[in-house]
């Protein structure tokens, strides 16, 4: 007899890498920790089968559930076919009763469970092919006693981009854990939090087989048991529905109510109840009720009901209410690789892209978001270019076509509030405690801001407690319904992300003020702080005339360093060493942003030179060959560079392609050491360098640690042209000067920068010169 097996889902292989990633295991290593040889190690993380034994060892070992990582497949019993049913002698009880039933509706509960489609999916996906393991806040996030100061804690002014507001997180439990642990679950979520899909693999898990095998799966969902006619209990409904669906002859209505109840009366069912949000106002105490006595009357069964975080405002007293956390970089990984496994866009493609595109990467802690970049990355094979358009697009996917998508028609609090209302109010709110670097806010403060709103759009003569009740309804209905401002603490709010808040502060810049000019004007005051970044580049894509923003801000940036003698002669002989003859080849302005940091001190990968022109690359390696090779010029050094490109037929391995200085730098390194010209200590000291990326992965940190030390080995070599000995304080005037620049030029290469072609031109034409060339 064949020695029974198992083999790893999909899923499972990625739970378990991860596990094995963080023990800080190889496979090799788990291989003599368990005491069998490399073939079934390697078995199990290719997802082939091997002996059970030994499958729930590794599980073990890596301390993981085995039957969470197993892809096990559906009993016979539970198929839509006859087959015998194994009941230990009991045939004829209960368990008869809940396996036949569970038999009979496993068809129809595939049918209404196994798939989902969101959003612009082009059709519906298998709930097992995309669904990612949840994890459980067991503390609701805003319900939390905490400071504004404590939430800021996690927020590095001098490295902002590092700030997400998904990053406030607590300890959390597995979905399947939290499930396990209480018998009734109340599942709270953000809009898009993955509460249905949760429920809905659940339901598919339990009809299979895998979870609660003993149990009836009943799913039901409350928005259609609230509107069905006549007003049904809800066992009613159950038994109701159900007779339509299960396709066993011999039942009829009557006996499947009194098979039903006794399933019910005897603790055998798994109740699956889901979207208590999206009941209708007047069917809404109604439901509530019939809920609370439903799960007192049948209190042995197993109960979840999910619901949106901020909607929820009745207590069960017999339920936990839990919170589904946000998406971490694991789950995050885990659903891009399902998503992109049967497509030619690798999944490893896509996240590389969010790693580049930190403010987009925040978005993708929501599920719902992350199917949105998902869609838009399937199409186009990058990050969207013009992540204005992106961001609206995701926040008209939580104001409206979410909730339209499923029929779903929620009541209007107040009624004048348009969803374009609704975003210039989001956006009057972003502005102003963007500017005021409130990143937290009292719910008072909010409320105010709402209050303030209405009376200037609506020009009401409300009374001020009617306005206060007004502002505090509305600002629930925007959490509620859409997720957009959320409870971080008890009594305080932020945006639901950063990007979001960044967006509706650039958009009430464009649309929302009545002097766009003035407004633009007090906007280059912040060109540099680099808090604002990312404000300044999305109203740059939304300004139908970008110049009304771009030429004032280098006016700011000029002037930044007109009343420095001195620093105005650095700039000269910049503007002067751009102009000899050996840099005809490249742009003028690109030569000059290159010379202005010259020892690699202030920008280290040249973003605005190669921004500029990407030729540059070519002088950014010549550059390192004169500090290395003895007696070799600039002239012959760009000359070196040009003639190493020439005689490539790769063109992604030339010169001017490389990504970033670093990877320049180490194509210098191997050009140096070809020359045969290095002196002994520099050959060893690069060779070394080198031979660490040998048999190693060349990811960008370990490009970017050879880098920097070949980058020191250059410094220690002469300097090319005149030295500069400046200053502290006039260290950080040339630092504000660049990063400004820099700003502007991103900006100014932006796709979505509508600008005059000349006035292009002429911007580019007389960056990072003297005020006397100007």
């Amino acid at each position: 007899m064949a020695k029974p097996s198992l083999k790893a889902s999909l899923d499972g292989v990625q739970i378990a890498k991860q596990a094995l990633t963080r023990a800080g295991w190889t496979q090799k290593d788990l291989s003599a920790l368990i005491g069998c040889s490399r073939q079934p190690i390697t078995n199990f993380f290719k997802g082939a089968a091997i002996a059970q034994s030994l499958f729930i060892q590794i599980c073990d070992r890596l301390g993981l559930n085995w039957q969470e990582i197993a892809d096990l497949l559906a009993p016979a019993a539970l198929k839509p076919t006859a087959v015998k049913l194994s009941l230990s002698g009991q045939d004829s009880g209960l368990a008869a009763i809940v396996q036949n039933l569970r038999q009979q509706a496993y068809a129809s509960l595939r049918e209404r469970c196994g798939t989902i489609r969101v959003l612009d999916m082009s059709h519906p996906i298998e709930v097992n092919e995309l669904y990612t393991h949840v994890n459980i806040l067991e503390q609701i996030t805003g319900r939390r006693h905490k400071r504004i100061a404590q939430l800021l804690q996690s927020c590095d002014s001098e490295n902002f981009e590092r700030f997400g507001l998904g990053q406030i997180v607590q300890e959390s439990i597995s979905g399947l854990e939290a499930v396990e642990k209480y018998k009734k679950l109340i599942i709270l979520g953000k809009p898009g939090a993955g509460k249905t899909t949760f429920l809905k693999y659940l339901a598919i898990q339990s009809n299979q087989g895998k979870f609660e095998p003993d149990r009836l799966p009943v799913f039901v969902t409350l928005k259609d048991f609230a509107e069905a006619e006549a007003e049904p209990s809800l066992l009613e409904y159950i038994s109701d529905r159900d007779s339509y669906l299960l396709k066993d002859a011999a039942f009829i209505p009557e006996q499947l109510t009194a098979e039903f109840y006794q399933v019910f009366d005897q603790g055998k069912a798994l109740v699956l109840l889901d979207g208590l949000d999206e009941v209708r106002a007047e069917d809404y105490q109604r439901v509530i009720k019939e809920i609370s006595d439903f799960s007192e009357q049948f209190w042995n069964n197993q109960f979840l009901i999910t619901c949106r975080i901020a909607a929820w405002d009745y207590t069960f007293e017999k339920f936990t209410e839990v919170e589904v956390a946000d998406f971490n970089q694991d789950q995050i990984a885990v659903f891009a690789t399902k998503w992109f496994q049967h497509q030619p866009i690798r999944a490893d493609t896509f996240l590389k892209h969010l790693d580049q595109n930190p403010r987009i990467k925040q978005l993708t802690i929501s599920p719902l978001l992350l199917t949105l970049v998902c869609l838009a990355f399937e199409e186009s094979g990058d990050c969207p270019s013009n992540r204005s358009e992106l961001y609206q697009e995701g926040i008209d996917a939580l104001l409206k076509k979410w909730d339209a998508k499923r029929g779903i028609h929620r009541d209007q609090v107040y009624q004048k509030l348009s969803h374009q209302r609704k975003k210039d109010l989001l956006s009057y709110i972003a502005f102003i405690t963007f500017q005021q670097k409130d990143y937290f806010f009292k719910q008072t403060v909010v409320e105010a801001y709402i209050i303030d709103y209405i009376r200037n759009f609506a020009q009401t003569n409300l009374d001020d407690d009617a306005l206060q009740l007004d502002s505090e309804a509305i600002l629930h209905s925007i959490e509620a319904q859409h997720g957009l401002l959320i409870e971080r603490a008890k009594g305080i709010y932020s945006f639901s992300h950063l990007t979001f808040h960044e967006y509706f502060a650039a958009r009430d810049i464009v649309f929302n003020r009545p002097a766009l000019a003035a407004t633009l004007e007090e906007l280059v005051a912040y060109s540099t702080e680099k808090r604002w970044r990312e404000v300044f580049l999305l109203t740059t894509e939304m300004l139908r005339d970008a110049a009304l923003l771009l030429l004032p801000m280098q006016q700011v940036i000029d002037q930044l360093l007109a009343a420095s003698d001195r620093l105005q002669q650095f700039l000269a002989f910049v503007r002067d060493r751009a102009a000899a003859p050996e840099f005809a080849c490249f742009k003028p302005a690109a030569v000059r942003a290159f010379y202005f940091d010259i020892d690699f001190d202030i920008d280290e990968n040249r973003a605005v030179a190669l921004s500029l022109d990407r030729t540059v690359n070519l002088l950014v390696c010549a550059s390192f060959l004169t500090r290395m090779l003895e007696g070799v010029s600039l002239r012959d050094a760009i000359a070196i560079a040009q003639d190493y490109d020439a005689n490539l037929t790769d063109p992604m391995a030339k010169i001017v392609a490389a990504a970033s200085a670093n990877a320049v730098m180490l194509i210098a390194i191997k050009i140096a050491l070809d020359s045969q010209k290095l002196e002994t200590d520099q050959q060893q000291t690069l060779k070394t360098l080198l031979q660490r990326l040998k048999g190693e992965s060349a990811n960008d940190e370990k490009v970017k640690q050879v880098a920097d030390q070949a980058r020191q080995v250059a410094k220690t070599r002469h300097h090319i042209g005149q030295q500069w000995q400046f200053s502290s304080q006039e260290q950080h005037l040339l630092k504000q000067y660049y990063n400004a620049t820099r700003l502007l030029v991103d900006c100014l290469q932006s796709d979505g920068c509508m600008i005059n072609p000349e006035i292009r031109q002429q911007i580019e034409a007389t960056l990072l010169l003297p005020a006397a060339s100007r």
